[in-house]
Parts: C-alpha cells; sequence; structure tokens
C-alpha cells in the first residue's frame, strides 16, 4: 500500500481547542461495512479539522476487498477517523470512525474501549455488508443505532423492512441520514444521545425482578 507524506503540523488552531465550559466528554464510535460513508459521517459533522488515516487503493487489495456496487471508490481508512462535537456547553462527543475492511477489524478492540455506544451506518444497496458489524457488537455487547445512509440510486425501504432484514429488536432506533451534510449527521449522534439515555433510565427505574431473563424465570404448573 502506498502512503502519502505526512503533512507538517504547526501547532492547535484555536477552533480545535476544547471550550473551556466542557465538563463532561462521551466517546462514541461509527461503524459499519466497506464503503458506507463512515469518514464521511466523521468529517461533516466535526467541528474541528477530522483526523483521517485514509490512503489510496492500491492492487494490495485486489482479490481482498469486496468493492461490488463502490467500484469508483480510490481511497479507504486503515485506521481509524476522529473528530469532535459540543452537544452542549458542558458536553462534548469524541466521534471514532473504524475502518471497514475486516482485515482492519483487529483495531476494533483499542477504539472501541470506553465508548458507551455506536452507531452502525449502513448502505441499502449493501445491506449484507453490516451483517456482521451488527453481530459482533451484539456480541460485545454494545448498545447501537443504525443509520441508513443515502447514496445515488439506493433504494428506500420502510423502518420495518429494514428491522426485519437486518434482524434488530424492536427497541434499536434505526433513522435515515445523509452522512455529507452536518445536521443529518448530528441528528444521527443526538438519536444515540437519546437512545443512550433511555437505556440507563430504564437501568435506573425497572425493579430488579423484571429484569430476569425469560429463559430462566419458572416455568408454570399445568
Amino acid at each position: 500500500m502506498d502512503f502519502r507524506s505526512s503533512e507538517t503540523v504547526v501547532g492547535p488552531h484555536s477552533a480545535d481547542l476544547l471550550p473551556d465550559s466542557a465538563t463532561m466528554a462521551v466517546k462514541v464510535v461509527i461503524v459499519g461495512g466497506f464503503g458506507v460513508g463512515k469518514t464521511t459521517l466523521v468529517g461533516s459533522v466535526s467541528e474541528i479539522r477530522p483526523l483521517t488515516t485514509e490512503e489510496t487503493m492500491t492492487q494490495a487489495g485486489e482479490g481482498v476487498d469486496d468493492l461490488a456496487g463502490i467500484e469508483r471508490k480510490t481511497s479507504t481508512t486503515v485506521a481509524m477517523d476522529f473528530g469532535r462535537i459540543s452537544i452542549s456547553d458542558e458536553m462534548v462527543l469524541y466521534v471514532f470512525g473504524t475502518p471497514g475492511q475486516e482485515r482492519f477489524w483487529f483495531l476494533w478492540n483499542g477504539l472501541f474501549e470506553g465508548a458507551l455506544g455506536a452507531v452502525v451506518l449502513v448502505d441499502t444497496r449493501r445491506l449484507e455488508v453490516s451483517f456482521e458489524v451488527i453481530g459482533r457488537l451484539e456480541d460485545r455487547g454494545v448498545p447501537f443505532v443504525v443509520a441508513a445512509n443515502a447514496f445515488p440510486q439506493s433504494p428506500t425501504y420502510p423502518t420495518e423492512e429494514l428491522r426485519a432484514a437486518l434482524d434488530l429488536p424492536p427497541e434499536v432506533p434505526i433513522i435515515a441520514c445523509d452522512a455529507r451534510t452536518r445536521e443529518s449527521s448530528r441528528d444521527v449522534l443526538m438519536a444515540l444521545m437519546r437512545y443512550l439515555y433511555d437505556l440507563s433510565t430504564q437501568k435506573l427505574t425497572t425493579p430488579p425482578h423484571l429484569t430476569t431473563p425469560p429463559h430462566l424465570t419458572t416455568p408454570e404448573t399445568p
């Protein structure tokens, strides 16, 4: 893989500095299959200059990376993307984007450390590239929302059809988004924050005896 030379770092820009009023920072992760728009979302929503690790795709990826449906893609994330967005004067989100190719998934362990939740970005033209991503999050017990990114000529499905296709439980939010626009990307992150808040509230208010897994309950006597 060819690597471009790095630009000289001359010091932080004033707009990149964390506001003095910030008292809470939350880490979230953007995940998804190869080419679903993760780098685009991080770049569009970040209020600072996003850190990206995109490199030009070369012949080394031929026969390894599946380019079906994204034949025009010429670069790829090889480590992570990073951005920041202020939710309020006190709270900021640190947003990390993961690499999409399976050969880079070993990096997920470090990126997920300390993360409260995730956004699964999907391309409705290629839903199959999201199946294993969602499975990995479920195995890790990471709460997540699903964002259906808008692409040219991408089909639009009713929410419940998408839920069935992705085999998602009814409580997982599904949001339509355009990762190219800041407003839409911000709405996705806000949906994740509301979902995380709802989950924390349920844990605080649900009596312990109501949280017993169904398969552990005593069957009724005939």
